[in-house]
């Protein structure tokens, strides 16, 4: 079983930049094998939806259409951590973000369906205003 932990949300006017983190750690000392991780969002009163992946290796990436340019993912594999910097926050930005890792033995382009992804975060809050 692998907990991921996220960090660094909060409130911030539309404009502004963020930086989300996700640490992930496997029970009893193992090794994290993930193949992907990722990030997924939800507002208040809609469906979540993806924001972006990225494979363990680094060698793929995959964007929602709504954050590309904006959102940029990263891997820091030394520390088994994923990282969300967002940039030119908009106020529909605002949600709770969740972290999501994807089990290891997959191959390919990190997918965008949260039904893929078997490790979830508790969420952060980013909050944009405007």
């Amino acid at each position: 079983q692998v907990q991921l932990v996220e960090s660094g949300g909060g409130l911030v006017q539309a404009g502004d930049s963020l930086r989300l983190s996700c640490t992930a750690s496997a029970a009893s000392g193992r090794t994290v094998t993930n193949s992907a991780m990722g990030w997924f969002r939800q507002a208040p009163g809609k469906e979540r939806e993806f924001v972006a992946a990225i494979n363990w290796s680094s060698t793929g990436t995959n964007y929602a259409d709504s954050v590309k340019g904006r959102f940029t993912i990263s891997m820091d594999n030394a520390k088994n951590m994923v990282v969300l910097q967002m940039n030119s926050l908009k106020p529909q930005d605002t949600a709770v973000y969740y972290c999501v890792g994807r089990r290891g033995g997959f191959f390919g382009p990190p997918p965008n369906y949260a039904r893929e992804y078997d490790y979830w975060g508790q969420g952060t809050q980013v909050t944009v205003s405007s």
